[in-house]
């Protein structure tokens, strides 16, 4: 069986927001079902290089794969390279054959966006007004894309501790350029910052607000200040991922919050075992990536690039 090769540009031709948007939503439901096969992520740690590499494995829906990604938060300045990037496998489960090598670093890019998108619609309030952007990075702009296919008339409040990056993302999105405050005053607020103490404080974030702590990825990491936690509805992707490595790892670690104080997974929520948002609470999505998002999206990408005829068929293997 012939091996697709899937480039950058190719993926860019196949991918629309509903696909992803329907991939990821599907991964956290089968998730929530206990339908899915996830071992937890495995991290080559290189302090040497400033970096890491995490393996991440997941089997969903008849589609097995791995994702083979890294996290070089100095690449930018050390070699004017992407932070992330990333090669994904996609293999037939019953005969192992590799169905496609494709580029891994825009889909996690777009299944990251997806998942946002997903916790908001669970989890925010039926008719946001305003979405605020802490942090005007790449994440930035898939979560926007994601949410405008969400929610309608969504006014942008973005933030950065870099005035350009911010003012890149209100001249391609759209938007005002505001403070941190005000970004943190927003209906639904995404966070995407790869700091390692809080830069959104409490007293920022108002009844009703629903957040998605997208950066923490790794232990030691936190964006919001550990009380807004205290005061709202916690749901998870993964529980192993985010008790190491998520938005909660620092707070639990610490003794300032407690394991029973989080609600649950946003997978439970999207399956119907869990309830979502309740009223003017303040609900937060921590959010570290999961695996069965990669092959949910991956497989998708991969069957719109086969009825199209899009990609290179090669041989990889071979079958002797």
């Amino acid at each position: 069986m012939p091996t697709l090769l899937l480039s950058a540009n190719d993926l860019r031709s196949l991918y629309s927001v509903d696909l992803g948007l329907n991939a990821v939503e599907r991964a956290f439901r089968a998730h929530g079902q206990g339908e899915a096969l996830m071992p937890s992520k495995v991290y080559l740690s290189l302090p040497k290089y400033d970096g890491d590499f995490r393996a991440m494995p997941a089997f969903l829906d008849g589609a097995a794969g791995v994702k083979w990604v890294n996290a070089h938060p100095r690449n930018p300045e050390k070699h004017q390279l992407p932070t992330v990037r990333a090669v994904y496998v996609l293999s037939d489960p019953e005969t192992a054959s590799p169905l496609a090598i494709m580029d891994g670093t825009l889909l996690t890019a777009w299944r990251t966006g997806a998942a946002g998108g997903v916790a908001s619609k669970y989890l925010a309030r039926s008719k946001p007004r305003t979405l605020g952007l802490v942090g005007c990075g790449v994440q930035a702009r898939v979560l926007i894309d994601a949410h405008r296919a969400l929610f309608e008339g969504l006014e942008l409040l973005l933030a950065d501790a870099s005035p350009a990056a911010a003012q890149a993302l209100q001249k391609e999105k759209g938007g005002r350029v505001v403070s941190l405050q005000e970004a943190s005053g927003a209906d639904i607020v995404c966070t995407s910052t790869p700091v390692r103490s809080p830069v959104v404080k409490r007293e920022w974030i108002r009844a009703g607000t629903h957040i998605n702590a997208m950066g923490a990825d790794a232990p030691g990491k936190q964006e919001l200040d550990p009380r807004i936690l205290l005061d709202g509805r916690i749901f998870i992707d993964d529980e192993d991922q985010a008790l190491h490595s998520g938005e909660v790892n620092v707070p639990l670690h610490d003794g300032q919050l407690r394991k029973e104080q989080i609600a649950g997974t946003l997978g439970e929520v999207v399956a119907g075992k869990k309830k979502g948002r309740q009223g003017d609470e303040i609900t937060i999505f921590d959010s570290t990536g999961l695996a069965v998002q990669d092959v949910a999206l991956a497989k998708g990408l991969y069957e719109v690039a086969r009825a199209k005829g899009v990609g290179q068929l090669f041989d990889l293997v071979g079958s002797g």
